[in-house]
């Protein structure tokens, strides 16, 4: 292993969390500090000996302070390759002197977006130092202040390639966030229409360490967040339980998300395999999670539950008394649920988060590239709806539709949702036709759908599907409508006496 020594630093940060204390360490250590602008005022400010950038160039900042840095004196000084004799001879001729440390990171974009936060200068030396990473130590983050001094307290102030290679990976991480996060922003002006758009850059990061476990033991997982970014799971808090796994995420995400979709009432979602095997709201938060536990509960055992309040003593109560789950996320516990929950669930995993983030775009991957679409949301109201049979539905049964309609959006295709006075009673998920799909949730209502409502994701395109659901007792069927034979089962619908609503949108879900 190759080590180089540090013997001259180059320093000019936008955040200078930690960047005096840094130099001063440096300064202690016998390297010779050059640095531009803010960060030379703060570092000689704490009477650290400094030189100035323009000092070496000859020239001021200029132009608002859009050219600083770019200067043959700089940038030779970091893109100097140190095993040519001709790179030794154009530094001497021009008087430029080599640079071993170059401490940089850029402008606050994503926070801050405009024409002045493009940041120019900074990528350039970035990428310059970790161009040369062979010669150059390139740190774009306060978080390597700590490591790179020890390694230098422990080798002579001299840093190892494998440290100058792993900085050099972060550092074109940086700047290739920084790119993708310009381009996002130049492609969604006011002037601009509102379309997907032709260019998206995923710049991710790995955050922490990795997960237990893929969707299967044998298969590695982690979890990524756009580089640069804070993502909503960065703050979501594990108070207990078995770490993490793939799948943990993926449903707790899908579950949260849910029960947040049904307004101000105590409401709890179980989640089982991605879709919900109990949903119900309630004016008390254990008993939502009672009436969710009680459309499906042998499929809930080992799933994931999500409460929209936070977990009091009662709630806590009866999810001892109830199946394991897997996890259980809320916005937080009272004083004591945590204790009750640890000592009979010890290996559930209990979290505590915020209302879920926005999304505004969904990527799936498929062989060589990605499908991009509009995040799924509920686009159409109860005002674009239309009441499509004789008899209308009751005020009961239109809260029961709305439920079931929001119900079955988070629903795999084809879904059946049987919702009755608050409360899902049969959820039939994921099946190739629609018609089982009613005779699952049918079944799993045993009963219990009378006078209640039936949501299907999508039309149904023959009356045997209006059948079933009258069958199963509903008083009400809410669908999106647009097939080519409305008519024969709006027909079928009244003859059956059993109101029927066209919302004019599909929910498909796969």
């Amino acid at each position: 292993m190759s080590r180089t020594r540090i013997s001259r630093a180059l320093l000019s940060v936008y955040d200078k969390t930690g960047i005096v204390e840094f130099a001063r360490e440096l300064h202690e250590r016998g390297v010779q500090l050059v640095s531009s602008g803010g960060t030379a005022k703060a570092i000689a400010d704490a009477g650290i000996p400094v030189t100035a950038v323009d000092d070496i160039t000859g020239v001021p900042p200029i132009l608002d302070h859009r050219v600083v840095t770019l200067h043959p004196k700089i940038h030779g000084g970091i893109l100097a390759d140190r095993s040519k004799p001709s790179h030794d001879d154009d530094m001497a001729t021009y008087g430029i002197e080599p640079f071993d440390l170059v401490v940089s990171n850029l402008y606050p974009f994503a926070q801050d977006p405009g024409i002045e936060t493009i940041d120019v200068g900074g990528p350039a030396m970035v990428r310059a130092a970790a161009k040369n990473h062979a010669f150059v130590t390139i740190v774009t983050d306060a978080s390597q202040y700590a490591p790179l001094l020890e390694e230098l307290d422990a080798n002579d102030n001299t840093v190892g390639d494998d440290t100058r290679r792993a900085f050099a990976v972060a550092a074109f991480a940086s700047t290739a966030a920084f790119d993708a996060q310009i381009v996002a922003w130049l492609q969604t002006s006011d002037d601009q229409p509102q379309e997907l758009p032709k260019y998206i850059d995923l710049a991710l990061e790995r955050t922490g360490e990795a997960l237990r476990y893929g969707e299967n033991p044998h298969q590695h997982a982690a979890r990524y967040r756009l580089s640069g970014t804070s993502s909503w799971w960065d703050h979501v808090e594990q108070h207990a339980g078995l770490a993490l796994s793939y799948l943990n995420l993926y449903d707790a995400d899908a579950a949260w998300r849910m029960v947040h979709d049904f307004g101000n009432s105590p409401a709890v979602a179980i989640i089982k395999h991605a879709n919900p095997c109990g949903v119900a709201l309630a004016d008390d938060l254990a008993t939502a999670y009672q009436r969710a536990l009680e459309c499906d509960e042998r499929s809930a055992f080992g799933g994931i539950v999500a409460l929209n309040y936070e977990v009091d003593a009662a709630t806590a109560e009866r999810m001892v008394a109830g199946p394991q789950a897997d996890l259980i996320m809320a916005p937080g516990w009272a004083p004591g649920t945590i204790e009750s929950l640890i000592a009979k669930r010890k290996n559930t995993r209990l979290l505590s988060a915020g209302p879920p983030e926005a999304q505004a775009l969904d990527f799936r991957q498929i062989s060589g590239g990605f499908l991009v679409q509009d995040a799924h949301h509920f686009a159409a109201t109860r005002d674009d709806w239309r009441v499509v049979t004789k008899r209308a539905p009751t005020d009961a049964e239109w809260r029961d539709a709305e439920l079931a309609w929001r119900i079955c959006g988070h629903v795999k295709s084809n879904a059946i949702v049987l919702v009755k006075d608050g409360q899902a009673v049969g959820i039939g998920a994921g099946q190739q036709n629609r018609v089982e799909s009613g005779e699952i949730a049918a079944k799993k209502a045993d009963g219990r759908a009378a006078g209640g409502a039936c949501a299907s994701d999508a039309f149904y395109p023959f009356p045997d599907g209006i059948e079933a659901a009258a069958a199963a007792g509903v008083a009400v069927i809410v669908q999106p409508g647009g097939a080519m034979r409305d008519e024969p089962n709006i027909e079928r619908a009244d003859e059956l006496g059993v109101a029927m609503v066209f919302t004019g949108e599909r929910h498909f879900l796969h």
